[in-house]
């Protein structure tokens, strides 16, 4: 499995391309801007998406998809039903941020929780892991797990935003995340890489 973490936008998102060397069907996750850069780099690893995915709909995390489905048209963009809302208002949300972007389009379809996305032998499974907005879902894949906004290293998600709750985003990383392998690698939305053992361990908000 390849996984290539681009960061990208004046917000710092990690957007992750990951693909199946075998078949060279891909996957694009979270992008959250320049939709250009993360397409030429899509080319150079020569790969065919076949879904871009944002595991919520906070503009920092698809921002970039409009100019990637300019390119990719036929390539469906899915996210969790529950936030929609933000998807519709990203670029109003954007302008509250003193950000510029181009509108979001809508999904093409809602990811269902328990579905499993294949992308070559690649397969992801879709948790739901709210708290930090209602439709924040992790994609888990082998030995790794990304998880957008949910969890990071040392921290967690905000839970001020509309439809986030602290209490909820706990149970999340306590019943999905935490009940994961200790080495599962965790692909986190903003920062570094981690995993479920060392933030079991030391996360100061959430411990194991």
């Amino acid at each position: 499995m390849l996984i290539k973490k681009l960061v990208v936008g004046p917000i710092q998102a990690n957007c992750y391309i990951v693909g199946d060397e075998a078949s060279k069907k891909g996957i694009i996750i979270d992008p959250g801007d320049e939709g250009d850069r993360i397409m030429k780099e899509v080319e150079k690893l020569g790969l065919n998406i076949e879904f871009i995915i944002a595991t919520h709909g906070h503009f920092d995390h698809c921002a970039g998809v409009a100019r990637i489905k300019d390119k990719i048209p036929d390539v469906p963009f899915i996210i969790h039903e529950d936030d929609l809302s933000f998807v519709k208002d990203s670029k109003n949300s954007a302008m509250r941020w003193g950000m510029v972007i181009d509108q979001v389009p809508d999904p093409d379809r809602f990811m269902k929780v328990g579905e499993e996305i294949e992308v070559g032998d690649i397969t992801f499974t879709v948790l739901h892991t709210p708290g930090h907005s209602q439709g924040c879902i992790s994609l888990l894949c082998g030995e790794g797990i990304f998880v957008g906004d949910t969890l990071f290293e040392g921290s967690i998600g905000r839970t001020d935003f509309e439809g986030g709750s602290l209490d909820e985003l706990k149970k999340s990383i306590k019943e999905k995340l935490y009940t994961l392998p200790d080495d599962t690698v965790v692909f986190t939305g903003h920062g570094a890489e981690t995993t479920i053992g060392v933030e079991k361990k030391f996360n100061m908000f959430v411990r194991g």
